[in-house]
């Protein structure tokens, strides 16, 4: 079995592949008509460590980039996501 740490940055890569695709597929979705990702698990997916799948998900998709709201709460999600992460690794490193 892996180390912690290698198991982190395993889990980390790949909720950020899961998350670009999701941006991915919900823009494939929206354009063919059918039903849709809903927004809440496209940010609960970048809250969940998928923060950099999803930034490069939008730009990449050209996904949701237009949508004022749904970016704010993107911004919102990844402070968040970047305060758990180093609370997290400083409660880790026992500091």
């Amino acid at each position: 079995m892996p180390p912690a740490q290698d198991l982190f940055l395993i889990v980390v890569a790949v909720m950020n592949v899961i998350t670009f695709f999701a941006f991915g597929v919900d823009k494939r979705r929206a354009r063919l008509g059918r039903s849709r990702i809903p927004e809440s698990r496209l940010l609960g997916l970048t809250f969940a460590t998928g923060l950099i799948g999803g930034w490069v998900g939008m730009s990449v998709f050209r996904h949701k980039t237009k949508k004022t709201s749904f970016q704010l709460k993107m911004v919102l999600c990844s402070v968040f996501n970047l305060a758990w992460l180093v609370i997290g690794l400083w409660v880790y490193l026992g500091r």
